[in-house]
């Protein structure tokens, strides 16, 4: 990064160091590029309102060697739809269930991975405009010393539901405000029976132990509208309706927190405006049920951090930034739609019920558990593929144990350094001679990993597999289809030398850097 004038120059401004933009963070510099996030908090909160994760997310922590970092995890096996519970275990991951997180240890991880890798985090910064030419984009940004001028091919807006990279930006973020709202907080000091969605005449209750003395509650009033809320709901206002609902007293207890949420559900029409990229909820609000938020935003960050990398680096292919909108809006539009209807589910009055008995039967149904479970936790998401396709065509790559040419290794262990993979499982020589030689004009780019014998759960018509950075099947070869124009679509052109990669950058993380005197 160099600083000229008032003006710095890098290659990504990220905006917003929450969970999404830090993992962003951490993959633009896995692909070799210079990045600074800005952050307008000057500390993390601390607080927690997103404590779930999925297991797409797990299996994305793997792929880039994080959940020993995460420490200490509980499992839980039972999710649920519109507060209707049922066993979402039943899945193909090796991360099957919920994993209960508090935020700030997510985003803490996050946030040391990518500043291990390199990444130039600046709290207390806060954007003020964004100025896009044809071949720019200049922010203006204010801090506790003064003001500054940044400068990059690309920005991406982490900046949450109110994001000011979306605003000043000009998106469009059609949709509807809120209507009804829950109340939650975060207490310590009160003594309530633990409660999943229990429905009462006047309202929705639930509650949670905490860590140390906390509880978790929320609750909803039915037939309440929503209020207009320029600040955070006063403790009052939840102890009050608690007791209209429950008839419990919970005044003695002492907050942590409060704050409001509702149902408002808005999804930009575009992720990408040129230069401008939007990613977790800066492209999408919705209520949070079942910790949708977080883990969407998450997985937009692993699609997008590879591709526009590669953009920077000048090798992607025409399209391939233009894939981020394609692919990640549709899974976007679904888990608003999703949320909807258990919004519908959960909130709604006495009205409701036929509705509520009608999918409890159909929850006895493997078939329906199964489908939920899978669209909750992430994992049935394909891009790209038609109908004749092969099945794992555009699905994530499956964890396998491997033996490899260079030894035991795993189909998540080789997506580490944030390159694609061409697993090849043939026993053709010449074939496998064929494809090597192919594959070896994209070794900069791509990792070829010969495989000795065929893992348990590769179906045996299968000979080789090209899995992207972020995980996805991107070629599978059921025949001898020539893996070239694959190789081509999606790492673009051949190119001569050896590229920056995830061991340099690595490396690089550990030696001294240049400063930009903050």
């Amino acid at each position: 990064m160099q600083k000229r004038g008032i003006m710095l120059e890098t290659q990504v401004i990220v905006v917003g160091a929450g969970p999404v933009g830090l993992m962003l963070a951490g993959e633009l510099r896995l692909g070799g590029v210079d990045v600074v996030v800005l952050e307008r908090l000057s500390a993390p909160t601390g607080e927690s309102r997103a404590s779930q994760l999925n297991a797409r997310t797990m299996e994305i922590f793997d792929q880039r060697g994080l959940l020993e970092r995460l420490g200490e995890t509980q499992r839980e096996s039972m999710g649920h739809f519109g507060g209707l519970s049922f066993d979402v275990t039943g899945v193909p991951s090796a991360y099957p269930g919920f994993w209960k997180i508090p935020q700030f240890r997510t985003e803490a991880m996050l946030q040391a991975w990518a500043g291990e890798l390199g990444a130039d985090i600046r709290r207390g910064h806060e954007l003020r405009s964004v100025h896009v030419t044809d071949d720019w984009v200049e922010a203006d940004v204010e801090h506790l010393g003064g003001s500054l001028r940044l400068r990059a091919p690309y920005v991406v807006g982490c900046d949450g539901e109110h994001s000011t990279v979306r605003q000043v930006a000009g998106f469009d973020f059609p949709g509807t405000d809120v209507t009804r709202e829950l109340l939650r907080a975060d207490v310590v000091g009160i003594d309530v029976p633990n409660r999943r969605f229990q429905r009462h005449d006047r309202g929705l209750v639930i509650a949670a132990k905490r860590g140390g003395d906390v509880t978790r509650i929320m609750l909803h009033e039915f037939g309440q509208s929503a209020r207009r809320r320029t600040h955070a709901p006063a403790f009052e206002e939840v102890v009050t309706g608690w007791h209209r609902i429950t008839g419990e007293d919970i005044s003695g207890g002492t907050p942590i927190w409060v704050d409001a949420f509702g149902d408002a559900s808005r999804h930009a029409s575009a992720y990408r405006k040129g230069r401008v990229l939007l990613a977790g909820d800066a492209a999408h609000l919705q209520m949070p049920i079942g910790g949708q938020a977080l883990n969407l935003g998450l997985h937009e960050a692993a699609n997008l951090g590879w591709k526009l990398a590669a953009q920077v680096q000048g090798w992607a292919p025409a399209d391939l930034l233009d894939s981020y909108h394609a692919e990640r809006h549709p899974v976007g539009a679904r888990t608003l739609t999703t949320v909807q209807a258990q919004a519908l589910l959960l909130l709604g009055g006495p009205e409701v019920e036929p509705l509520r008995a009608s999918l409890a039967e159909l929850l006895e149904l493997d078939d329906v558990r199964t489908h939920l479970a899978a669209m909750a936790s992430g994992l049935d998401v394909r891009y790209g593929a038609g109908p004749g396709d092969h099945p794992w065509l555009g699905a994530r790559m499956p964890h396998c144990d491997l033996v490899t040419a260079a030894g035991p290794s795993s189909s998540t262990a080789l997506l580490r350094s944030a390159r694609g993979v061409l697993l090849d499982f043939s026993t053709d020589r010449a074939l496998h001679a064929e494809r090597s030689a192919t594959a070896a004009a994209w070794e900069n780019r791509v990792h070829l990993a010969t495989v000795r014998s065929r893992p348990g759960g590769i179906p045996p018509e299968i000979n080789a597999l090209l899995v992207r950075p972020d995980g996805h099947i991107a070629w599978v070869d059921d025949g001898a289809r020539e893996v070239r124009t694959a190789l081509s679509r999606w790492f673009g052109s051949p190119a001569p030398g050896r590229s920056l990669v995830a061991e340099d950058i690595i490396t690089a993380a550990n030696s001294p850097r240049h400063s930009l005197g903050r």
